[in-house]
């Protein structure tokens, strides 16, 4: 196995886990009202844990004497792979909940597969974020109900935010090079498998909350490769403003 082929892998699941973890953790002390503060509070740390458990293991598979600090906090923007999904910004309650629950679905899938890795580092962060993620699904798929069922504000409100991050869903299923050799030796997830699985099961929740699957096909895509969007730059200068400002600080 080629281990820059694995830390690229490793890398990808980490900025995914960090960059949403962030985007959640802007919602501390400004959710609808306390309990749902908390809850969102509670999905971020979860996030920033598995990203944790990601780049300790990609730093020791870079062979270089990088800590997990420094893969989180120090590398350029095109040097980050998430997908343009979770690094879209908070508009209101309703895109935070579309955001999420469009993620968790096909995170459900991925880290479900993940487990089986022939990769025991992978098989073994995946056994232990799944839990986490069928919480997620169940609190976010419970909102899109709740809201597209609601009132006919939220309704509105939901629909708006589905069909604004609709085009960015497709670029969770998309597999390259790296996955392919990957999958061939049992390490990766073929995440081009889980795509009609992912819209089934949107589908089904969107019936219940009374929204419509958005007939839209244009797709947004790049991230994965280091091309993101205009709001990316503003999350990493939070993100990262502390490392910067005090580079090798201890405390």
């Amino acid at each position: 196995m080629n281990n820059s082929e694995l830390y690229n892998y490793t890398l990808r699941l980490a900025d995914n886990a960090l960059i949403l973890g962030q985007r959640l953790s802007e919602l501390c002390s400004k959710g609808p009202f306390l309990e749902e503060d908390l809850a969102q509070t509670n999905i971020a740390l979860d996030y920033i844990g598995r990203a944790q458990s990601l780049y300790n293991y990609a730093a020791q598979l870079s062979g270089k004497p990088l800590s997990e600090d420094e893969l989180a906090y120090r590398r350029a923007e095109n040097n980050y792979y998430n997908v343009l999904l979770v690094e879209q910004p908070d508009e209101d309650f309703a895109h935070t909940i579309a955001r999420q629950f469009f993620y968790s679905v096909a995170d459900c899938l991925f880290y479900a597969e993940l487990t089986k890795s022939k990769n025991e580092t992978l098989a073994s962060i995946a056994k232990k974020v799944i839990k986490e993620s069928k919480y997620h699904l169940n609190h976010s798929s419970d909102w899109v109900k709740r809201l597209g069922g609601g009132t006919e504000l939220s309704h509105e409100k939901m629909q708006n935010a589905v069909n604004a991050l609709w085009m960015y869903t497709d670029e969770l299923f998309e597999i390259d090079d790296i996955e392919h050799k990957l999958i061939k030796e049992g390490v990766a997830v073929n995440s081009s498998n889980h795509k009609s699985l992912w819209l089934a099961e949107v589908t089904e929740v969107f019936k219940e909350a009374g929204l419509s699957v958005p007939e839209n096909n244009f797709m947004m895509t790049g991230g994965r490769s280091g091309n993101h969007s205009e709001h990316f730059g503003h999350l990493l200068s939070e993100l990262q403003y502390l490392q910067r400002a005090y580079p090798d600080a201890t405390w």
